[in-house]
């Protein structure tokens, strides 16, 4: 019978999921040349190919991926054991990984985590920006970040934020000499800051609802971001309308920077949830994160 390496099974995971050497070494903290002749050393040993690799790409043979889907749900089962060991430790402490759009992070995640930050200095947390619905067990984050609370059967959703209201606007530079547009339609006619979506990358349709009638339109424009601020300076530097969250975008229309329209058709969304795995017991320190995130509506609303 074959033993193996623990870690060389562990770096063949990485290897097939990034499916790049020089993306699994930087993930791993090895050099690529050091993993790929572990890889071929593997292979060796089992006496059958586990990877294809060419000039630009790492795939896996039908024997590596039988392997993979054996191998990738029982390494996750070992690591959650070893934090659950490591959480019966009185004291929180550790690194809780956190990926989610920009906007959540400045107006919901860095207010409510930098006091836990300050009164729990063992406890590290990492933010990374994405757009995407981020596989988190695969990426091999804590939780996620995103708008509603439809998640897959194996994550648990907790709410962190009231709905989420957007809105459109644009600046009195743009709009001068040109028509208010008077239903979403007329955006067509005008020029607008688009938003590419990382998950299909495509531009996102701007969404509008009125008295139960929803619709999307397809806007143009000469600017396209993937950054919800950045839109928010396309629209102030005169490039046209933007769509983005109301919370960043009214101090602009009180001080006059911005002028609203189509106020009627704004469409509300669910607000921001923070999903995670359905694991029996958390990590002190992811623990007092989602506490420290949960939203509690105000009484009466």
């Amino acid at each position: 019978m074959t033993t193996e390496n623990l870690n060389d099974l562990q770096a063949f995971v990485v290897v097939a999921r990034e499916r790049s050497f020089t993306r699994a070494a930087a993930q791993i903290g090895v050099s690529r040349s050091a993993l790929s002749h572990s890889m071929l050393a593997l292979e060796a040993r089992l006496g059958v190919r586990l990877l294809t690799r060419t000039t630009r790409s790492v795939s896996v043979t039908d024997a590596g991926a039988r392997l993979l889907n054996t191998l990738a749900p029982r390494l996750q089962e070992i690591a959650q054991e070893l934090e659950s060991l490591s959480a019966m430790r009185d004291k929180p402490a550790g690194t809780v990984r956190i990926t989610a759009h920009d906007h959540a992070i400045a107006t919901v995640l860095w207010p409510r985590l930098l006091p836990l930050l300050r009164e729990h200095p063992d406890i590290e947390i990492e933010f990374s920006v994405d757009y995407a619905l981020t596989d988190i067990a695969a990426r091999r984050f804590d939780a996620g970040v995103r708008l509603g609370s439809s998640v897959d059967k194996d994550m648990v959703a907790v709410a962190i934020a009231p709905p989420l209201r957007m809105a459109v606007a644009a600046s009195p530079g743009y709009l001068a000499g040109k028509p208010l547009p008077l239903v979403p339609g007329d955006l067509t006619a005008h020029r607008c800051v688009n938003l590419r979506l990382a998950t299909h990358g495509g531009l996102y349709a701007w969404d509008f609802e009125k008295d139960g009638e929803a619709l999307g339109v397809r806007v143009r424009g000469q600017a396209t971001f993937n950054n919800t601020y950045l839109l928010l300076q396309a629209a102030l530097d005169g490039l046209g309308f933007a769509c983005v969250p109301l919370d960043i975008m009214a101090p602009h229309i009180a001080q006059g920077t911005l002028v609203p329209v189509l106020r009627d058709w704004w469409p509300t969304f669910p607000g921001y949830h923070l999903y995670h795995a359905n694991r029996r017991q958390l990590s002190p320190a992811l623990a007092l994160v989602i506490e420290a995130l949960r939203y509690r509506a105000p009484r009466g609303s």
